[in-house]
């Protein structure tokens, strides 16, 4: 009697759609990537144009249709039913798009969004910083400050999906304005644009500078640290998590102004409130993005126990 062949293992596609690049990455369940490629986002990036590049990119990274499903990470808001990028930062006219239904009419498989920091948060509560912890913010300090929550092992993105905008809490009501309407939010303080604003220089630039010693960049680290310590003081009484992951650029730096986070911290939060807290930076780098939207997919699947082994 000859032996069953083999069955395919079954897998997901996760997408990272940026402004200037998709990138995409094929993973079994246990997180290994099994391929991944990107692609130059389409300019003007308008929503027809990039479906249709996600369409040619999806097909390149599963010729033989092996994925049961796709979560893509969006730059902007999602609704609370990951169907619909209500808005994407530095894409072409994108208002409530419907993208999650355009591709799975072009694509026949189910597709799940969310925003890219929440995916970010997925991908390193799953394989990254995170994975040892069930309660944890992601926080990640680029050009803006992105937020990810994950409560009970599980993405909290609050009834509108909007949840875990932790760059908007406000820091000082005189501070400067912010694109949100708010002022003197966190990532007015701790984003790259406000590093560059108040000091003229680069983030790798300041950290370039503290690593031989410069006394002003490393008074500049301190208050940094202090400042976004004030900050993530306030999402711990809200939220009591195990763990803060920090990533982005900035967190290049993070030898340098992590002290004065903890030591902010310590000044300003109970101890009841911060017992075991660990505050770590993130490992997955720029795959972070595929990773999550990658989870996402499989967490979708698992919801609707529809995956075939």
């Amino acid at each position: 009697m000859s032996a069953a062949p083999d069955l395919p293992l079954p897998q997901v596609i996760g997408i990272d759609l940026g402004g200037t690049a998709i990138k995409l990455g094929r993973f079994a369940q246990d997180g290994t990537c099994l391929a991944s490629l990107s692609v130059a986002t389409p300019q003007p990036a308008t929503p027809h144009a990039v479906v249709d590049a996600m369409v040619d990119a999806i097909a390149q990274s599963d010729p033989d249709r092996q994925c049961q499903a796709i979560g893509i990470g969006t730059p902007g808001p999602v609704d609370v039913s990951g169907r619909i990028s209500r808005v994407a930062i530095n894409l072409h006219n994108w208002r409530d798009v419907p993208l999650a239904d355009w591709l799975e009419a072009k694509t026949d498989r189910p597709v799940v969004l969310a925003n890219d920091a929440n995916c970010a948060g997925l991908g390193e509560a799953w394989l990254g910083a995170g994975r040892h912890f069930s309660n944890l913010i992601l926080l990640t300090l680029g050009t803006g400050v992105g937020g990810a929550v994950i409560l009970d092992g599980n993405l909290f993105v609050g009834h509108m999906g909007t949840a875990a905008e932790l760059g908007l809490i406000t820091l000082n009501i005189d501070g400067p304005p912010c694109n949100s309407g708010n002022y003197g939010s966190l990532e007015q303080y701790v984003s790259v644009q406000a590093i560059r604003r108040r000091t003229g220089l680069e983030p790798a630039q300041l950290g370039a500078l503290a690593k031989v010693g410069d006394i002003d960049a490393l008074t500049f680290w301190q208050q940094y640290g202090r400042e976004l310590g004030a900050g993530l003081a306030s999402l711990i009484y809200v939220l009591t998590p195990e763990a803060i992951i920090i990533g982005g650029g900035v967190s290049a730096s993070a030898e340098f102004f992590f002290p004065s986070i903890h030591a902010e911290i310590e000044c300003r939060v109970l101890p009841s409130s911060r017992t075991g807290l660990k505050i770590l930076t993130a490992k997955l780098g720029n795959q972070a993005g595929i990773v999550g939207a990658a989870k996402l997919a499989w967490n979708r699947l698992e919801e609707a126990g529809s995956y075939e082994c």
